[in-house]
């Protein structure tokens, strides 16, 4: 996209934050520790491409590149906005999900599913250039994880889920015709497969053709606790057959949950799936499969039965060697004349909202208040900057300049869930004062309370904000501290139990932010965003 740019990930010296590949030719699960949920993946030529569910976060539709399925480069979005007035500010848990990705005469398709508006389609003949305006292929609400199919006959289809929270009723998966350039539905749409009593919550199916069989891969039994299933028939409508082809078992994996198949070059096949892991998001495993009497076993399977389990260590997929040892971004130097691309805002964003021009090598955040909203929170600011977390224990440090802000504002750093906590520089009645602040609330509504406040001086320029991120005993714990001299550090004297959000785990936000309605505001400038992973 335009706005956004490659990271090589080098500023600071940045280490690894999560390794999968091992460089002996195995690799380790899961391939990204980062919250990239539902995941797809096809193979085009010697490259892989996966995108997965961005929901109320822009840019959307995330691109990741491979050549091997275990280092992966997020390269891309294929989504700059969601375009309608429901996302201005953000619609959490609400916007993008579980999408498919395709090749199909030369071009790659990506279909998603908004569950309040109905499914959609963009497409490119360069993934890594521009992507088309997306098209409604079917309005309405509860229609949620499509997958396209082009038959040999030269029928199109497209086979989807079902949302409860939207329509009344799950564990049901449908399909109906489509016209051949993939643009619009052109039949009804019919259940295919009741999974109510043998496949509960059965969902986003993925839809292949081997050997005269049309195969349904979809997750059922549910996120945390579920198993991969496979649907089998001769006829694409049914009736189909069914088989568990893997679960849990004995491995620490739990779900595991919905994901694609993918084959290479040298006819290997594996099947790329995520895991709930809590405030960590929807991490992304790997796994072999091989065929058994016509159905497919993932994973490996200790007795040699046709139900597989998850693996934590195998050989790399072909035997590859190391290619470009990659991992997901998290630093930045702001040195660039685009947005780095681990970079997603909290619902629609526009160009007023930052500067990477104004003053060189800095992030400018201007103190907006897009919501309008007067008091305004975090949780309804659509110009909160975030990323993912992307390893299990981290440190994140910000240098950030403050004498551009004005009255009524604040900035800094802000861990984002279900609840959040931030520590910012907040300007009021002309003096500034270092702030830490938590959320409190359930549903759609959150308010924030502030545990610390502390003044600083006014003549203060510049001011340093560390987050500790660490699991305690097995359960994520997080603290925020700051320096205003660069050398000794302030704690808050609190800490903070981060929480996952619908869908969603953590992440880690930048902003700027008006408190009021004014016309006229300030700004902050961010000199870098350094993260370091470490021993939690």
């Amino acid at each position: 996209m335009s706005n956004y740019r490659e990271s090589r990930g080098t500023f600071m010296g940045e280490k690894l934050l999560w390794k999968a590949d091992l460089g002996d030719g195995s690799f380790r699960n899961p391939i990204l520790f980062a919250d990239y949920s539902d995941p797809d993946v096809i193979r085009v030529g010697d490259t892989y491409y996966m995108t997965a569910s961005s929901f109320n976060y822009t840019p959307g539709l995330p691109l990741l590149i491979s050549k091997d399925l275990v280092n992966w480069k997020l390269k891309n979005y294929a989504v700059e906005n969601i375009n309608y007035d429901t996302y201005k500010n953000p619609a959490h848990a609400k916007g993008i999900w579980a999408p498919a990705i395709r090749f199909h005469h030369n071009k790659f398709y990506i279909y998603y599913g908004m569950p309040d508006e109905g499914i959609f389609m963009v497409s490119a003949e360069n993934p890594l250039g521009k992507w088309s305006v997306p098209i409604c292929v079917l309005e309405g609400k509860g229609l949620i994880d499509p997958c396209p199919f082009w038959d040999e006959d030269g029928n199109a289809y497209v086979i989807h889920g079902y949302a409860n929270s939207r329509i009344g009723f799950k564990s049901i998966l449908g399909i109906f015709p489509m016209s051949y350039n993939g643009e619009k539905a052109i039949g009804e749409d019919k259940f295919i497969f009741n999974g109510t009593k043998t496949q509960p919550t059965i969902e986003g199916p993925k839809i292949y053709k081997r050997d005269g069989y049309y195969y349904i891969f979809a997750p059922a039994g549910g996120v945390k606790t579920g198993w991969q299933t496979v649907l089998r028939s001769e006829n694409i409508n049914g009736p189909y057959d069914e088989r568990i082809v893997m679960h849990q078992g004995a491995t620490s994996i739990n779900g595991p949950h919905q994901g694609g198949l993918v084959d290479t070059p040298s006819n290997e096949e594996w099947f790329l799936h995520f895991q709930d892991k809590g405030v960590y998001g929807r991490i992304v495993h790997l796994q072999p499969v091989r065929w058994r009497d016509g159905w497919p076993v993932i994973g490996e399977s200790p007795e040699e039965t046709s139900l597989g389990e998850p693996v934590l260590i195998h050989k790399k997929p072909g035997g590859n060697p190391v290619w470009d040892p990659a991992y997901l971004d998290a630093s930045d130097d702001f040195k660039k004349k685009e947005l780095s691309l681990q970079w997603q805002w909290l619902g629609n964003h526009r160009q007023e909202f930052y500067s990477l021009s104004e003053r060189m090598g800095y992030l400018r955040m201007y103190s907006l208040n897009p919501s309008g909203n007067d008091p305004v929170t975090l949780w309804q600011s659509s110009n909160v900057l975030t990323q993912k977390i992307v390893c299990p224990s981290f440190k994140a440090e910000i240098k950030m300049g403050i004498q551009g802000l004005g009255e009524k504002e604040q900035a800094g750093m802000v861990l984002m869930g279900g609840q959040y906590a931030y520590l910012a520089v907040r300007k009021k009645q002309n003096n500034l004062s270092v702030v830490y602040v938590e959320s409190f609330g359930e549903k759609d509504v959150r308010e924030e309370k502030v545990i610390m406040e502390r003044l600083i001086s006014n003549d203060i320029s510049e001011i340093i904000i560390k987050l500790i991120f660490h699991e305690n005993k097995g359960e994520p714990v997080a603290g925020f501290c700051f320096s205003v001299n660069d050398g000794t550090y302030i704690e808050t004297g609190y800490t903070f139990v981060p929480s996952k959000h619908t869908w969603v785990g953590s992440r880690l936000g930048l902003f700027s932010i008006a408190l009021d309605n004014k016309e006229k505001h300030g700004y902050a400038d961010f000199a870098y965003l350094k993260v370091d992973a470490f021993e939690g």
